[in-house]
């Protein structure tokens, strides 16, 4: 027995670098998506009896386990990997893969799955995304999916939102997955090629999306760009003997992406680019230029702010106005074309991207601050000299320009994968994108227990200062109970100016954004002890799991202020879910002024009258804020399907190169 379970763990000889081919994308293709999209998007209804039978045969399995002392469940592992590697992900192999990753977990961790957890398991090893309430637990939901899929043999990616995140979760389960004997691993940020790769070997590896995608791109460029499998199979024999050793992905085989609405969706507005520098002297010259004309353009009569796209509109006047101011220069003012895109960008540096909002001055250089997390971003650079005019706007040395040498979306990378699946508390609004551009069905996975989470009755002040000085009130009068106070804004400014509103009241406060990430770990510990206020941008949302301290749920729990609207609603209810988890007490507030950014993009005259009337206004302020939530997100949908447009057609264009890449 021992001859045959010692060959049978050899490594499965697979195919090189495998991953799915591009499907092809003609009129019939897009009808079908659109078709499919709004008939298979729906939630899938679970059915009592048939998980009913299952979730009996994995507790009678499980209950045959807990009697097993360590030797013999080590047997029991042998047995199953052996079974897995010879059968495959049949039925019965799932319910004996999952009940041992229940008993080893409940050994190693303490931590026994529930039936929720299980259940969730199981929609995403059927490949579809379980759709979870926060708190229920999603990470170790994913160890039972990862876990028996790599005892098949098969290699693992889990995607996150952040690398806190992905190093997070694969030390919280590194030994579950090694009492499995299975290896596992986290590629991460500033990591040499060689220790990417060996984190790729790994049977389990934890990656952000952005560390995941861009290594899937340097893979590209080793293969010239080409996604064609019969051409990289005949570089490998014929020409190119060392072309394994340079590459650091083992190909793209299954994904669970966690937080998959803000991976596939949210983030999914803007392609993934490699690119090399120009030189950073002449990119100087040009953008000194572009930042001196556009600030000579006349608002809303050379140039209009669209505010809910985020972009600028140059009028027929303004074209004319940059045509005369630029009659005697040469270079690429020469071209109409090019000068009005070189002067879009100027104004889109001067008037819509702002310091503390989307970028910080760090080390004497401009970096981003992702919208989504919170985070820095100082790797990344904004695209078609972008980047370059608000170094110049903001008088830093200003870099060379990225040149585009490889490109991929989101939306064509992840449907690459030969299995993806997902999780998320957040899915119901775009269940019909997810299925139609990946493939994703949403399974909506009951909660373990009842909810006890109370959401406080909105307020809305006509001025922002009333409204920081309304957050410093409602955070005193929680304090007073005992209870811990989390506050949450939409960026590094709006952090800074919620603690000078805490400070001028004396209260104590933590603020954690992108400036101080490095004490992350820290202040997220210390939030959810008695009276205890912390401010955070989104790096206190998705994924972030607040520990109540001892007393804390007999006060009533985390309390979190919500002091403005993000751009989609699920992000607020993500961050909303940090309090009231796994069943416990908590309550939200949202505390709103008319002078928030979101309603700028409306640049509604009701706004102004609503403001010199604060009596009998409630509900209309209320339903600005909606109106204004709705329609960015509709720009945003706008924008998505635009870029899958966009990327459709420059691969058909380029196809007789290769593609895209």
């Amino acid at each position: 027995m021992d001859q045959i379970a010692e060959a049978a763990f050899r490594p499965l000889r697979l195919e090189f670098y495998p991953e799915r081919q591009d499907r092809e994308e003609g009129w019939l293709y897009r009808v079908e998506s659109a078709v499919s999209g709004w008939l298979g998007g729906a939630s899938q209804a679970l059915r009592p009896a048939a998980v009913g039978v299952t979730l009996r045969r994995i507790a009678r399995a499980g209950r045959g386990l807990e009697r097993l002392h360590d030797a013999a469940l080590e047997g029991q592992i042998r047995e199953t990997r052996v079974a897995l590697r010879r059968h495959g992900l049949t039925a019965a192999n799932i319910r004996r893969g999952f009940a041992l990753v229940r008993e080893v977990s409940r050994r190693e961790l303490g931590l026994r799955h529930h039936d929720v957890q299980i259940l969730g398991g199981l929609a995403m090893i059927r490949g579809e995304l379980a759709e979870m309430d926060t708190g229920e637990g999603k990470t170790i939901t994913a160890a039972l999916a990862a876990a028996t899929a790599a005892m098949a043999g098969i290699p693992v990616h889990i995607v996150t939102v952040n690398g806190y995140l992905a190093r997070r979760d694969c030390e919280t389960l590194m030994p579950v997955y090694r009492a499995l004997g299975l290896t596992v691993a986290v590629v991460e940020e500033g990591m040499e090629p060689a220790e990417r790769r060996a984190a790729y070997d790994a049977d389990i590896c934890y990656a952000s999306n952005t560390e995941i995608a861009f290594d899937y791109l340097r893979d590209r460029l080793v293969f010239g760009g080409r996604h064609n499998d019969l051409r990289r199979r005949l570089r490998r024999l014929t020409g190119d003997r060392d072309l394994e050793a340079r590459l650091v992905m083992r190909g793209l085989h299954f994904a669970i992406v966690d937080e998959a609405d803000s991976v596939l969706v949210d983030e999914a507005r803007t392609p993934l680019i490699i690119s090399r520098q120009s030189n950073p002297e002449d990119e100087a010259v040009w953008a000194s230029q572009a930042l001196d004309l556009a600030r000579n353009l006349r608002a809303d009569v050379d140039y209009k702010i669209l505010g809910e796209e985020r972009r600028v509109r140059l009028t027929d006047q303004g074209r004319e106005t940059l045509a005369r101011c630029t009659a005697r220069l040469d270079g690429l003012w020469a071209s109409p074309i090019r000068r009005e895109e070189v002067i879009h960008q100027a104004l889109s540096a001067l008037y819509i991207f702002k310091l503390g909002d989307h970028y910080l001055i760090h080390d004497g250089k401009v970096q981003i601050v992702d919208e989504y997390t919170g985070r820095l971003q100082p790797d990344r650079s904004w695209s078609d000299g972008l980047h370059q005019l608000i170094e110049a706007k903001e008088g830093v040395e200003v870099t060379g320009q990225n040149l585009s040498m490889a490109r991929i979306t989101y939306q064509r990378f992840f449907r690459r994968y030969r299995m993806l699946a997902g999780m998320t508390g957040t899915a119901r609004e775009v269940r019909g994108e997810l299925w139609s551009v990946y493939g994703l069905r949403v399974a909506r996975i009951p909660p373990n227990r009842p909810s006890r989470l109370r959401f406080w009755r909105s307020k809305v002040r006509s001025h922002a200062e009333d409204k920081w000085a309304q957050v410093a009130r409602s955070a005193a009068r929680e304090l007073a109970k005992g209870r811990p106070v989390l506050i949450g804004t939409r960026s590094v400014a709006a952090s800074l100016t919620a603690s000078e509103a805490l400070t001028a009241a004396g209260i104590e406060h933590q603020v954690l954004n992108a400036e101080n990430d490095t004490e992350e770990a820290t202040v997220i510990a210390q939030a959810g002890e008695r009276g205890r206020v912390t401010v955070a941008t989104n790096m206190a949302g998705r994924g972030v799991d607040i520990a109540l301290a001892p007393g804390v749920a007999e006060a009533g729990g985390l309390h979190v202020i919500l002091t403005e609207r993000h751009d989609a609603g699920r992000i607020d209810r993500q961050l909303a879910g940090r309090a009231g988890r796994r069943g416990e007490p908590g309550s939200v507030e949202a505390i709103l002024s008319l002078d928030d950014p979101l309603i700028d993009l409306l640049r509604s005259p009701l706004r102004r009258r609503l403001a010199r009337f604060p009596w009998g206004t409630y509900g209309l302020r209320l339903r600005l804020f909606d109106r204004a939530q709705r329609r960015t997100e509709r720009a945003h949908a706008r924008a998505r399907k635009d870029l899958v447009y966009q990327d459709r057609r420059l691969n058909t264009l380029l196809s007789f190169t290769g593609g895209l890449e």
